[in-house]
């Protein structure tokens, strides 16, 4: 139970990041997520590793749903991932290929999220 409330935070945490640019679009003078993503942005790692963590543990009860949220953290975890000297260069290049998609995953998770939450 608690698991999938937490997944449900990450989803909407990591799509209002990683779908800031399209978000701030649709905001007009506002600025409403960019204020909210000021406040996550300090989260940015956590966010990503709990995506991942947590949506492995419940990848069964919606395998693709989970795996949005995989990729999506996954693509949080970019500046992390770069660092590691044993995944390196192969993890590097997966990111740079996985990038150009990174407004569309971070919708897909925020309407994920939203929609977990019904």
């Amino acid at each position: 139970m608690m698991t999938g409330f937490l997944l449900t935070i990450a989803f909407i945490s990591g799509g209002l990041l990683l779908g800031l640019a399209t978000l701030d679009k649709w905001d007009g003078e506002s600025n409403f997520f960019n204020k909210i993503a000021g406040v996550l942005a300090p989260f940015q790692t956590v966010i990503g590793g709990g995506l991942i963590v947590l949506a492995i543990l419940k990848f069964w009860s919606a395998p693709i749903y989970n795996t949005v949220g995989i990729v999506g953290g996954f693509l949080l975890l970019t500046h992390v991932i770069g660092k590691a000297p044993a995944f390196g260069d192969s993890l590097k290049k997966l990111s740079d290929k996985l990038m150009p998609f990174k407004a569309i995953i971070g919708i897909g998770l925020l309407v994920v999220g939203i929609l977990r939450i019904f």
